[in-house]
């Protein structure tokens, strides 16, 4: 609560600044033309730091009209807050395959800035997608990312629509203390690598009252992140809410302190997945709660997959050293879209610890007895299930052995007497 408090004080502190000092920098001044051709890298750039070294508040406005701009940096640290005010459409340029161009817009090291405005930005994914090699091979360029925030804080993304990005709608890295609310980000399901939100070795990241459509995950979080609350989110098509992938890279950092709440996942290739590659390189993933989630017609709406490897080659000679613990699901409920209601591949060399499973009510579209996927279950340190018909579902194609002293479950689940647990173990 406290640190609700700070946050929303620091953000009326800005709001309160710009409204009393508040100048207004139109790019069309600084030579801006909206005919979606002529690129306006340079009217763009010369607003932001006319607004960037002023003392006091200033708003960079981008009025209605379409404006083409090519590859862009807006730098800090700037003398005051900021709002960039996107009441226009931007449009990147089109084609590949790009070098060296890891984002389109991008905003770094800059504190109390506020994005938002109602515009779109359209990235023109359909001109470079063909592009795309990275689904295929890691020896890949990867297409610039829509709008990148690097090093930014205390700080909003707000009311901002992405559509058709060549890469990432959004990615956060090494930020601290930012909102993110009312974004709608939109690609095609077959598109390439177009997650939704990326965030990476960033703290104190809020996702709220968004809607994301793409062809990867609605939402990634990577190594480095921690305190991450993701809440009112529609997710689908795409490839649900992921934790990961981590594990792939030596120096990646631990995860920890992740919440996703009151989310709907609709038509999606997973649910809620924590996802890590097969290798040594060992990190802690820990303290995620998935609560209050509906999904509907999901392929895999509860999957832990510690072999993730999307394209060969995969290194299988180790298992992951990704030790993921302390997760509970809570309230999860809806349809799944195949057989399989929960999936966990665990690490055989750290297996998952303290797992906990509370109301998970999962049925399949067609009627038919849902069942467990890929499950090294046996593998679990301790899974607390409180529906006994889960915990059959999950211990079909388990070691039941194994199960039998690694298992708990809750006798008084809606007055479900543990009769059923116990006939499943036996």
């Amino acid at each position: 609560m406290a640190l609700q408090i700070v946050f929303f004080s620091i953000f009326f502190f800005v709001s309160f600044t710009i409204a009393q000092g508040v100048r207004t920098l139109n790019v069309r001044n600084y030579g801006a033309i909206a005919d979606g051709r002529t690129d306006n890298k340079k009217a763009f750039l010369r607003a932001w730091n006319d607004a960037c070294y002023q003392n006091g508040g200033s708003i960079v406005y981008i009025p209605k009209g379409v404006y083409m701009v090519g590859s862009v940096e807006f730098a800090g640290p700037c003398r005051g807050p900021i709002m960039f005010l996107i009441s226009g459409d931007l449009k990147a340029p089109n084609g590949g395959p790009y070098s060296n161009v890891e984002k389109w817009i991008g905003f770094q090291h800059v504190n109390n800035l506020i994005v938002k405005g109602g515009g779109t930005l359209d990235g023109q994914g359909p001109s470079a997608w063909p592009y795309n090699k990275c689904q295929k091979t890691n020896n890949c360029d990867p297409l610039p990312i829509s709008i990148k925030f690097d090093f930014v804080t205390n700080s909003r993304i707000e009311s901002i629509r992405s559509v058709n990005s060549k890469n990432v709608h959004l990615a956060i890295y090494g930020c601290n203390n930012v909102n993110v609310s009312k974004v709608d980000l939109l690609a095609p399901a077959d598109s390439p690598n177009t997650d939704g939100i990326k965030i990476s070795r960033s703290a104190d990241i809020r996702i709220t009252n968004s809607r994301i459509r793409t062809g990867d995950d609605c939402i990634a979080i990577i190594s480095g992140s921690s305190n991450i609350d993701v809440s009112y989110v529609y997710c689908g098509p795409g490839h649900g809410i992921s934790i990961g992938s981590l594990g792939k890279y030596k120096n990646e950092e631990n995860v920890n302190g992740v919440t996703v709440r009151k989310c709907t996942l609709n038509g999606t290739d997973n649910g809620v997945r924590i996802k890590s590659w097969e290798s040594p390189y060992a990190i802690t993933a820990s303290k995620f709660l998935f609560q209050d989630i509906f999904m509907e017609n999901v392929r895999n709406p509860i999957i832990v997959d510690q072999t993730y490897c999307p394209h060969s080659p995969c290194n299988q000679e180790t298992a992951s050293h990704v030790q993921i613990q302390d997760v509970t699901y809570r309230n999860v409920w809806g349809t799944s879209s195949s057989q399989v209601a929960v999936s966990f591949e665990c690490s055989k060399k750290f297996p998952c610890k303290n797992i906990v499973m509370t109301d998970v009510n999962l049925a399949s579209v067609g009627g038919e007895e849902l069942e467990s996927g890929k499950e090294t279950a046996g593998d679990l340190k301790t899974i607390i299930i409180v529906n006994p018909r889960l915990l059959m579902a999950i211990l079909k194609k388990a070691q039941v052995d194994a199960l039998t002293g690694a298992v708990e479950w809750v006798a008084n689940w809606h007055g479900a007497i543990g009769q059923g647990s116990e006939a499943a173990v036996a």
